[in-house]
């Protein structure tokens, strides 16, 4: 596949990391020369500088032979403009980044009338899963998969956890349940029944719901089940915008601080429902006025990581229930889970996952970065042409960056093990280490049986599911 992306920022360069592990052909196109150059020291791409909306130099990549344009530039009217440039000149499919909140009421339009096959708005998304995690009573972040038949929640073992010391065979109650994966110390591992869970480590849990909130209550990993009644978020721009909206509607009191005066007037008259308070976010003096101590959640969904950060410690130290941080910068992924703060998300890695998902097209139903995409979850619907169907798993020898954490059959959930079989039309839900990408897609691509052998030449050192 041929993908041309316009705008080396931080979403730009993530995708262009991501597509490159599956050797899909990248371009990647910016206007600025120091941008570039810094992009190749670590990237192997195809790189232009180049105005991405210059018409002749489209012409001159022959655009027509790209599959895919993504314009991500800083801004929207640009990428609508590029998408619209580049689809006329006959390129396959374009994805456009739109960030203001103005064309959400009128995205279909600018879709169908522009030809534009995607638009991705990083801020709503990111208000959506915010909102989606703050009205669940697991306190940590929760991944759907499967319609919502199958969850993920990941958890940081302090050193009082009960499973810390433990090795994963010692551990009770996850019979039916999968540790897909541990972040320690910045790094993403996949556990063997051996391994032995350190303080600090944050596990991932696949599983059905009722059996994850079963194994929260048994080791206390729920914290205030009550209904979330009052919630503060530092930051009027679009994700505490969306995220006010979202709220709102869910008829929770929201209080929003925004500094700029003019952007707490605009918001004062466009959300309903929602306590506007024009003020710094920082000032403590101020949030205790709010009386942050009464909230049941916090979010910083300022523009600069640092102060989302500290807001979100702050208000824990406050006793808020529920502290979430917007974070952008990748370099932070390594200390984000030494910090006692319930999540930090991530917009790029969310929006890089919506946009993976469409690229990867077919049967690719969601995927879903972890540690600033050091791994993925990816769910997948089985095909009756693949070439590992009706066998048993520990028959089928994955490579060992993947896990396959569930497999949905006929509506039901099945956690597997290793006499666990899958069926044409089965919904698989797979972790996969983000080197294991291109195996992965090997794994679940239509194709002669020399290629299966191939695969499984290159991984010889096999084994079942590390869970089983």
């Amino acid at each position: 596949m041929k993908v041309m992306i316009v705008g080396a920022g931080k979403l730009g360069v993530k995708l262009a990391e991501a597509m490159t592990t599956e050797n899909m052909d990248v371009t990647l196109v910016d206007s600025s020369a120091k941008v570039v150059e810094k992009i190749n020291e670590h990237l192997d791409v195809l790189t232009v500088v180049a105005n991405g909306i210059n018409v002749t130099m489209l012409k001159e990549m022959n655009i027509e032979e790209y599959d895919i344009l993504v314009a991500s530039t800083e801004n929207d009217e640009t990428n609508v403009v590029i998408c619209t440039f580049a689809k006329k000149l006959g390129c396959g499919q374009t994805i456009a980044r739109i960030r203001n909140p103005e064309y959400t009421e009128q995205i279909n339009f600018v879709r169908h009338e522009l030809g534009i096959d995607l638009i991705i708005n990083p801020d709503f998304a990111t208000a959506s899963s915010i909102s989606k995690y703050l009205l669940k009573n697991i306190m940590f972040y929760t991944g759907d998969f499967a319609d919502g038949k199958v969850k993920m929640i990941d958890f940081k073992c302090s050193y009082k956890s009960s499973f810390v010391g433990k090795k994963l065979y010692e551990l009770e109650n996850f019979e039916n349940l999968i540790i897909t994966a541990i972040s320690r110390q910045g790094k993403l591992i996949i556990p063997y029944g051996s391994t032995e869970i350190e303080a600090d480590d944050v596990i991932h849990i696949i599983g059905k719901e009722d059996e994850l909130l079963k194994l929260s209550k048994n080791h206390n990993l729920i914290g205030n089940d009550k209904h979330m009644e009052r919630v503060m978020i530092i930051g009027g721009g679009n994700v505490g915008y969306y995220l006010a909206k979202e709220l709102s509607k869910a008829k929770v009191a929201t209080t929003l601080v925004e500094q700029d005066r003019n952007r707490a007037v605009k918001l004062a008259e466009t959300l309903e429902h929602v306590l506007i308070i024009h003020g710094d976010g920082t000032d403590v003096n101020l949030l205790e006025e709010e009386n942050i101590d009464q909230m049941d959640a916090f979010i910083g969904s300022t523009g600069y990581d640092e102060q989302n950060l500290l807001m979100a410690l702050m208000a824990k130290q406050y006793g808020v229930g529920k502290t979430i941080a917007k974070v952008s910068r990748k370099n932070y992924t390594k200390i984000i889970d030494k910090l006692d703060i319930d999540a930090a998300l991530n917009p790029v890695n969310i929006t890089a996952s919506n946009i993976l998902k469409y690229v990867r097209g077919g049967k690719v139903v969601s995927v879903s970065l972890l540690l600033g995409g050091d791994g993925e979850v990816t769910e997948i619907i089985a095909t009756k042409d693949l070439l590992y169907l009706d066998k048993p798993l520990k028959e089928v020898n994955l490579p060992k960056g993947i896990i396959i954490g569930a497999i949905v059959h006929n509506g039901e959930v099945i956690i597997p093990n290793g006499n666990s079989v899958i069926r044409a039309n089965d919904r698989i839900v797979v972790f996969s280490l983000a080197e294991d990408t291109e195996n992965l897609k090997k794994l679940f691509t239509p194709g002669k049986r020399g290629l299966f052998s191939e695969l499984w030449n290159r991984n010889k050192g096999t084994r079942d599911n590390p869970a089983d």
